[in-house]
């Protein structure tokens, strides 16, 4: 499900798991245990990329509705736990977008620190609402540091999916790049913020970083719980459970 490729002293994660790199528990826990290993494995900086055409799809919403409580619960926390790692690691991380990236695909890559696009007609964005999934604070905090708060209200509040062009436009991607192109773009990016003082880079990371970690603290107790109750309430299970046929509907 999950790649790990060498470049000297930059380590790449490669989210493969086809058709769409869906984000199931298990793919989420191999990259924030990839994430967080890296380090001391000697990766000084790291590329978060995916398959030719699809970064990621999001979360994998079929096998979530096959979850308990428990198990909704602990999926979220390991949703979570994976975007501080990204957030939050000692040494950058660039997203190498390579091209879907709708909803649970984008907040990865909002939890990076650059965004290297694909160009193409491919979407990006935060269309939870969509879907009857009411977008928990850390992935508001994690939007509202790329494109500042109104751009992020509108990507949550409209569940619009972006272009490249106006992603470009907004804040949400970085920079754009033939689809051959960008690994090699991700990796130059890493490799000129090894230039930088690494302690010095780590800190000042770490200060910018520092609401969105907040943000984690504050997804515990009683707000997650209450976030798991809109979860399985009606209205959620509902649209959740009609994506899933429609889906379904296109295979077929």
């Amino acid at each position: 499900m999950l790649r790990t490729i060498p470049h000297a002293d930059v380590t790449e994660l490669r989210l493969d798991r086809p058709p769409a790199n869906a984000l199931s528990p298990e793919l989420l826990a191999a990259l924030r245990d990839a994430v967080r290993g890296a380090p001391g494995d000697g990766a000084r900086a790291l590329i978060l990329s995916g398959a030719e055409g699809m970064f990621s799809a999001g979360l994998d919403v079929p096998l979530f509705l096959e979850l308990d409580r428990d198990g909704v619960r602990t999926a979220w926390i390991t949703l979570f736990e994976t975007m501080r790692a990204l957030a939050c690691s000692p040494v950058p991380v660039v997203a190498a977008l390579t091209g879907h990236a709708p909803a649970g695909g984008c907040v990865l890559a909002l939890c990076c620190d650059w965004r290297v696009q694909a160009e193409g007609r491919f979407k990006l964005g935060l269309n939870e609402v969509q879907v009857g999934v009411r977008p928990p604070g850390p992935i508001l905090a994690a939007a509202e540091r790329v494109v500042g708060r109104r751009q992020a209200e509108r990507m949550l509040c409209t569940a619009e999916l972006f272009g490249v062009d106006e992603a470009t436009r907004i804040g949400l991607v970085d920079e754009v790049v033939p689809p051959g192109e960008v690994v090699a773009r991700a990796l130059e990016w890493a490799r000129r913020s090894l230039a930088l003082p690494p302690r010095t880079l780590e800190s000042t990371r770490a200060l910018c970083s520092a609401e969105l970690a907040r943000s984690f603290d504050r997804m515990e107790g009683e707000v997650l719980e209450r976030f798991l109750d809109e979860w399985f309430g009606e209205e959620c299970q509902g649209a959740l459970r009609g994506l899933v046929e429609r889906l379904a509907a296109k295979r077929g």
